[in-house]
């Protein structure tokens, strides 16, 4: 029998077994170490603590010595022993009518059966315990006992997906802690309901929790529940990216760790640690914090998942010989594990990555029999300890697989029951993924129509999902690029689909640009690891402003450039392609962005310009001038954010010679006003001097100077220039105009994105902040936010990306900023003729008033090259 017989034989067998798991439960004994997955089992109340409470050393009887050895037995990880002699215990203070005795052992007991995953077993103990609790009388151990019953049922709760019921059995603990004074036990308590925030993506108040728990904390001993809050709150700060903080914080819960010699939580905060400096770009410090994490004795269950992490990143980071290295570690590590949902995710976890090594590698050390195996297990697991969530990304994936196999009537039927399931329980998380997958099955089997349905539905909740797509999953870790971007772009690409000489309908068209301005937004989400943003106007309202201006997406697509065009006057959209691989259009963009600073490459400078100008202006030449358009809006995409649209060359001319220009990531994100030139005022600061590691720029004061001569300013240089004085004249002055002629960095990372103040950086997320609180304490908007100086961030494809980030979140309506570090003289010339233009003529637009400085510097012969004058881009509200 050759291989695929075998292969088609599997899949046969495969199947039949996932069906008669539907109507099969086979009940496993199961080891879930929660603290791997929800950070819950080691802040838990121990059994131990409860039984000192209510057990007098003095006066120990035979049942109290058996409760006592369950939890002996509990805390050596012998859960089916601990078991058996907790139901004796339980049984013998039934007989003798010891309703308190028994309903802490019956809490116990729910504990124990919890780490086994015998979950019917463990509600029901809960519920004993509750309901003998409430006719007892009051008293202080009657509340302390409650409270931790209702600790322990939030546990059950969360580990079965029910985060909101989770949090309020925790938020009832925490009002008996409270009354009772158990101020150790109330912090245990805040952590657990932070982490129940977190599952449900509500990460700014599960922030604002663990900030407060830190307060506390800080003024205690070292103990394990420090370095667990502490290692919370850093775990929490990455997610929302704050990634120095994180970094802080983590390194101050592995500083307690290491002082107990608790080796659970010291590889905890490693894991922690090692997860932040990925995000921060650390390769090494990544690597060095997994194998430390790695080289520390601890169970399985957190073994597994540390190991998961460093395959996934060798991975990531183009390892794949170090990651096969790994391989037969993860396989040893898995087959100790017991059935649990982290036993289920771990499965799932290894069989993704797997697929991905395959991908990259040429090494035959497992085949898709044994990922599918894998996957198989996890189904089972999941149905058996009834766990939806679990068993929906299982089916999935294993739909996943068939798709990759190519066994698309099999996938899709997968696809279909994994989408079922999610929709049963309203997991928007998955259900996306699920609408996507079955999308591009549908796309392989040529029902265009239905894989577009199929597309547009994934979008759609991937739009009610915003609040979470930084983190879509606390189970299985996403990438915003691999799992969330490529679900428009082929959506995209599908709506703009031609056969032979068709052409994409008009409603395509319109939901084409729509989608790509989804794209934006979620983009931004991302870049600021919270949905913040919100449109301010209709795209169509917006372009009714200007009649002379013309609206273009260009879209980068795999084989296709593709260019979106809104014309003025014109109803329909007008759409033109060009056939070049995404692989050549962003080489073309770097070569282009690296030359265009250096002098001698003028010509070559002019030669890729002049190519990138024939994909995107080229075919819309004669339309724009019948249409007698005078300013270009660009929603760029991708590569083409780190470009000036000004220094695109038509052979003869550069294009800021024939239009004014503007950027905008989403012409639902400004208010499209004109600027009103009346008693301008403009709030100016400057560094002229080196400072925190960055060079002097001697002629920021000229620079400012002749802004003042222009219109009435406020100036702030070098010491004066504080972050603390920057925001007091910020909420107290009735500016139009802020002008920072300082040292600035634009990043794909929002942490790494800031203007550099006398005294600090002042990150984008801070900026924000001291504009949102003049903006409510005073009516005027800030219509033009100048940064010059500032540069993207050398090596950062996507840096421009977070100069779409400060132009959106600073809430002012314009943003003129320079892609890169020019000559600063050069600059004051510019910064001053602008300013000229836009007094001297109250009718020019703001992009022309930039154009006509472009053209100054252009016509100037110090500074005739493109290094000089392209830099300057108009971010927001062209009028």
């Amino acid at each position: 029998m050759n291989k695929q017989s075998k292969l088609n034989g599997f899949w046969q067998r495969l199947q039949h077994r996932i069906k008669q798991l539907h109507v099969t439960f086979l009940r496993r004994v199961s080891l879930i170490i929660f603290a791997t997955l929800f950070l819950v089992a080691a802040i838990l109340p121990s059994t131990a603590h409860i039984v000192a409470v209510i057990t007098p050393a003095s006066d120990i009887s035979n049942t109290e010595n058996l409760a006592q050895q369950g939890r002996a037995l509990y805390e050596a990880e012998q859960f089916s022993d601990a078991v058996k002699i907790l139901q004796q215990a339980a049984t013998n203070y039934a007989a003798s009518g010891d309703k308190l005795r028994l309903a802490m052992t019956l809490r116990n007991l729910s504990l124990a059966y919890q780490q086994l995953g015998l979950w019917t077993e463990a509600q029901s103990a809960i519920t004993q315990s509750l309901k003998l609790l409430q006719n007892i009388e009051n008293s202080q151990q009657r509340s302390q006992i409650l409270a931790q019953t209702l600790d322990v049922q939030g546990q059950w709760q969360l580990a079965r997906g029910q985060a909101q019921a989770a949090l309020q059995s925790w938020q009832q603990a925490a009002n008996i802690y409270i009354q009772i004074g158990e101020q150790d036990k109330l912090i245990g308590d805040r952590i657990r309901s932070a982490q129940a925030l977190q599952v449900l993506g509500l990460h700014p108040q599960a922030k604002k929790i663990l900030t407060e728990v830190q307060q506390n904390l800080e003024k205690q001993q070292d103990s394990p529940l420090k370095a667990i809050g502490l290692r919370s709150l850093g775990n929490v700060l990455r997610v929302i990216g704050d990634l120095n903080g994180s970094q802080q914080v983590l390194k101050h819960s592995l500083r307690v760790a290491l002082s107990l010699r608790v080796n659970q939580e010291i590889a905890e905060a490693l894991l922690g640690l090692a997860n932040t400096n990925r995000d921060l770009g650390d390769t090494q410090a990544t690597l060095d914090f997994y194998q430390q994490a790695a080289a520390i004795s601890v169970p399985s269950s957190t073994r597994i998942q540390l190991l998961l992490n460093q395959f996934n990143f060798l991975l990531q980071t183009t390892k794949g010989d170090a990651a096969v290295d790994l391989f037969p570690q993860i396989q040893s590590e898995i087959s100790k594990l017991h059935p649990s949902r982290m036993a289920v995710y771990a499965r799932i976890n290894f069989a993704q990555n797997l697929v991905k090594l395959k991908q990259k590698t040429t090494t035959d050390i497992y085949s898709w029999l044994d990922i599918a195996q894998l996957l198989a297990k996890a189904v089972e697991q999941a149905q058996n300890l009834e766990d939806k969530r679990a068993e929906s990304y299982a089916q999935g994936t294993l739909g996943w697989v068939y798709e990759k196999t190519g066994q698309i009537a099999d996938a899709n039927q997968l696809t279909q029951k994994a989408l079922f399931i999610a929709q049963s329980i309203e997991a928007s998380d998955i259900i996306y993924q699920w609408e996507w997958q079955r999308g591009r099955l549908l796309k392989s089997e040529g029902d265009v129509k239905g894989a577009i349905l199929s597309y547009s539905q994934a979008v759609q909740t991937l739009q009610f999902l915003r609040n979470d797509l930084a983190t879509i999953s606390s189970a299985i870790q996403f990438s915003f690029g691999e799992n969330v971007e490529p679900v428009y772009r082929e959506l995209v690409e599908l709506l703009l689909q031609t056969e032979g000489n068709s052409k994409p309908s008009p409603e395509n068209l319109k939901q084409a640009r729509s989608v790509i301005e989804s794209l934006q937004l979620a983009e931004l989400d991302n870049f600021f690891r919270q949905a913040c943003l919100t449109t301010k106007v209709a795209i169509d309202q917006v372009i009714e402003q200007d009649q002379t201006a013309a609206f273009i997406y260009p879209i980068i697509l795999p084989n296709r450039l593709e260019v979106i065009l809104k014309l003025p006057g014109q109803k329909e959209l007008t759409h033109y392609a060009t056939n070049v691989v995404k692989q050549e259009v962003e080489n073309t963009l770097e070569q282009l962005r690296a030359d265009i600073i250096i002098p001698q490459k003028e010509l070559l400078v002019q030669s890729l310009s002049k190519r990138v100008y024939d994909w995107l202006i080229r075919p819309s030449e004669v339309l724009l001038a019948q249409n007698q358009v005078k300013t270009l809006v660009f929603v760029l995409d991708g590569a083409l954010r780190n470009v000036p649209m000004a220094s695109l060359y038509d052979g003869k001319q550069y294009l800021v010679e024939k239009y004014a220009l503007a950027l905008t990531p989403g012409l639902q994100l400004f208010d499209s006003k004109p600027l009103l030139r009346k008693e301008l005022q403009a709030l100016t600061a400057g560094l002229t001097q080196a400072r925190l590691g960055f060079s002097a720029l001697p002629n920021v004061e000229s620079e400012l100077k002749g802004i003042q001569s222009q219109i009435g300013t406020k100036v702030l240089l070098n010491q004066q220039f504080t972050s603390q004085a920057f925001q007091k004249q910020v909420e107290s002055l009735p500016f139009k105009i802020v002008h920072l002629a300082t040292h600035g960095q634009f990043s794909s990372n929002a942490e790494n994105t800031f203007i550099l103040s006398w005294d600090k950086q002042i990150k984008v997320n801070e900026l924000s902040d001291f504009l949102k609180v003049r903006e409510q304490n005073r009516p005027e908007a800030v219509e033009l936010l100048v940064l010059s100086a500032c540069q993207t961030a050398a090596g950062d494809n996507r840096a421009a990306l977070g100069l779409a980030g400060v132009a959106v979140r600073a809430g002012a309506r314009s943003t003129l900023a320079s892609l890169w570090n020019v000559e600063d003289e050069s600059t004051a010339m510019l910064m001053s003729q602008f300013y000229k233009e836009l007094i001297k003529n109250p009718k020019l637009s703001k992009a022309e008033a930039l154009r006509q400085a472009q053209l100054t510097l252009l016509k100037n012969s110090p500074y005739q090259l493109p290094m000089y004058w392209t830099p300057y881009v108009l971010v927001g509200n062209w009028l």
